[in-house]
């Protein structure tokens, strides 16, 4: 009896062990990430997958045979934020909205995580643009930081970039 409850524990413990092993290797990606593009890039079209990458002061989208660019320091605004998304999708998702009895309900209750990077960027004639981007888990935060270090400005709090550093304690004397 004591090795069949040893051997659930362990197996409960090695399930748990899985589950948090990809998220802690996802923080720690460097170069290409797989992403979707969900709108925004010019000359890409909506829900396009592709690759992200930051080198030599670009973002650099590709999709299949195309690639778009944006200039680190074009970009206004870099935010990151934590999403999720449906496990269960496309027409098995669909189809199963039709069970009795809201049985089909239930897996939408099931869903997966996801990070989020939405950019603000100008242009070369100075039109503004947004771009939203979904990607696994602990990236998004890598590729904000890679960005800002190359030039790029973020407005979200707790992190600025060093020229918007000193206007924000010029601000707080200001009020007091």
């Amino acid at each position: 009896m004591t090795s069949r409850s040893t051997m659930v524990l362990i197996g409960v413990a090695s399930l748990f062990a899985g589950l948090v092993i990809p998220v802690a290797n996802a923080q720690q990606a460097s170069g290409p990430v797989k992403v979707v593009q969900l709108t925004g890039l010019v000359g890409v079209k909506d829900n396009a997958k592709g690759t992200l990458d930051v080198q030599n002061g670009q973002l650099h989208f590709v999709h299949g045979k195309a690639s778009s660019d944006v200039s680190a320091s074009s970009i206004q605004d870099v935010v990151t934020a934590a999403d999720s998304q449906r496990a269960v999708g496309g027409m098995i998702g669909l189809m199963s909205m039709a069970a009795p009895y809201g049985g089909g309900r239930v897996l939408s209750l099931f869903r997966s995580k996801i990070d989020t990077l939405t950019l603000q960027y100008r242009d070369a004639d100075g039109g503004l643009h947004g771009a939203i981007f979904t990607m696994p888990v602990g990236t998004a935060d890598v590729i904000k930081k890679e960005l800002v270090a190359q030039g790029a400005h973020t407005t979200a709090p707790g992190e600025s970039t060093p020229a918007a550093a000193p206007s924000t304690s010029s601000n707080k004397e200001q009020k007091q």
